[in-house]
């Protein structure tokens, strides 16, 4: 078990590394978080939604991700209220004053059951927890912590964020607030997050070594971002620059993003750089510009509108900009969006920012699949896979968008637009649109650009038009390049911890 002292103290990057680790002796291992809180999601194979940390933990053991690893996934949709995902499925939303009463034996049940199968298969579950395991007003609700560590009786790790200061006395703290059977399952403390030099450290852990009776098995240094956090908070932070740089994405940060994991692939490209941001100042900056998803559509459309935004995109467009819509972002670049049941708020139809003809309509089925589809843009015949999340329809309907006329209709499943102002992105034309110039983009395909070629090509045609060479598109999926990230994170990790006292 990989508790922490804090939230952000590193505790899914270290599951992560223990996972690799671990799977590298040749155990055969499963991570496992009782109940997650984020609005980064991922679709598995049969079609059940979980939290996107955990998928990743799946992909560092070598395994495929499945809703056993995440039973409880919380998606905050703001005013104190959260989507309840229970094993994969929506089952309602709830204010967080009524959750523990509505969910709390129901969640418990599915957590120790997916315990329970994951033990039988499984040679290691490296569970994860969440904040701290020392929140004593929640102690008695705490689904997440030493309620799981004690119904194992898992040896358990406590990670602690020394770049936040204060470390010794995180640790001890939360020491001093666990039950004495609680306390005993300790088995070791990781000082994360560590720069200059160990030496200097050495003293204090001495002391906290004899102090509590428990090993610091691990001082990790400071590492590169490997993989994003679940709190969109820190994106405000994250901006790549680099060296050889000379196209810079922008992503909207909206208040209620989802999905943001979405980009990694683009911030992992050595040519470009990524940005988030938030202003109508930034824009122009950027050779492209993203609308991501959004956990409500409606209320993230309005800030767009709030922020100016939304005002000057018709502009960026115009000047040559490239605009990329993805799931609520798609959505958002429709005629209309209407929310006949208030799912998202107030009921009624709301505009939308009018650049595709498209009209959306919220409604309680919940689209969750994994899927395959071949383009036609901005290269013909690429195979590509992702997966959809997201609740309403989206259909054509014959409007004046930009001052064009489109007429085009289509709905999912039905033959590709007949307006020449837009074209049918995927062989499935539910899948997404774009504009006859290839500057307005479309879809609700998450994971999209973790299609190598296809991620690639899109890249050339934005190059092209900043008359800039193209890059080679015989790239491989980002796949490959995320094994590459958990063997270099399991090689950068392994110098500074010792596993024997967790496995002993």
């Amino acid at each position: 078990m990989v508790v922490g002292t804090t939230s952000h103290a590193g505790k899914s990057l270290i599951t992560a590394a223990i996972c690799r680790l671990l799977v590298r002796q040749g155990w055969n291992v499963t991570p496992f978080k009782g109940q997650n809180m984020a609005l980064n999601a991922y679709i598995t194979a049969d079609g059940k939604e979980m939290g996107h940390a955990q998928a990743v933990q799946a992909w560092a053991a070598k395994i495929e991700p499945r809703v056993e690893m995440n039973p409880i996934l919380l998606k905050p949709q703001g005013d104190m209220t959260s989507q309840v995902i229970l094993m994969g499925t929506a089952v309602g939303r709830v204010q967080a004053a009524d959750y523990y009463r509505d969910y709390f034996d129901r969640g418990w049940a599915a957590i120790t059951d997916c315990l329970d199968k994951l033990a039988l298969e499984f040679d290691y579950i490296v569970c994860e927890g969440a904040g701290s395991p020392a929140e004593i007003n929640l102690k008695h609700r705490d689904l997440t912590n030493m309620r799981v560590a004690s119904y194992l009786q898992a040896n358990t790790v406590l990670v602690a964020d020394i770049d936040r200061g204060g470390v010794f006395a995180h640790i001890v703290g939360t020491l001093e607030l666990l039950e004495p059977e609680e306390r005993a399952l300790i088995k070791g403390f990781i000082i994360n997050k560590f720069r200059g030099q160990r030496s200097l450290l050495e003293s204090g852990i001495t002391w906290l070594e004899e102090r509590t009776g428990i090993p610091v098995i691990g001082v990790i240094p400071m590492l590169d971002q490997v993989f994003p956090s679940e709190d969109s908070l820190d994106l405000l932070e994250r901006r790549s620059r680099k060296p050889n740089a000379d196209l810079t994405i922008g992503v909207m940060r909206f208040p209620r993003i989802s999905n943001f994991t979405d980009f990694d692939p683009i911030d992992a490209e050595p040519t470009v750089n990524l940005k988030y941001i938030t202003t109508k100042d930034e824009l122009n900056s950027c050779d492209a510009v993203i609308l991501p998803g959004s956990k409500t559509t409606i209320a993230d459309l309005n800030w767009l509108r709030q922020t100016g935004i939304a005002a000057i995109l018709p502009t960026y467009l115009a000047n040559g900009g490239t605009i990329m819509g993805v799931c609520g972002g798609f959505q958002m670049l429709g005629t209309t969006i209407n929310d006949p049941t208030g799912i998202e708020g107030i009921p009624g139809e709301h505009p939308g920012l009018n650049l595709f003809p498209l009209q959306t309509t919220i409604s309680e089925t919940k689209t969750t699949s994994q899927r395959t589809a071949t383009t036609n843009y901005p290269h013909p015949g690429i195979a590509i896979s992702g997966y959809e999340i997201h609740q309403g329809t989206t259909q054509w309907h014959p409007v004046r968008v930009g001052g064009a006329s489109a007429s085009a209709k289509a709905s999912r499943n039905e033959n590709r637009p007949a307006s020449p102002e837009y074209e049918q992105l995927f062989s499935d034309v539910s899948l997404g649109i774009v504009d006859c110039h290839l500057q307005l983009w479309g879809t609700y395909l998450h994971g999209i650009f973790d299609n190598g070629m296809w991620r690639r090509h899109w890249l050339n045609q934005i190059r092209s038009r900043r008359h800039l060479s193209p890059l080679t598109t015989e790239v491989p999926e980002y796949a490959s390049q995320r094994e590459e990230i958990f063997d270099k994170l399991a090689d950068s990790i392994s110098e500074y911890l010792d596993l024997a006292p967790l496995i002993g």
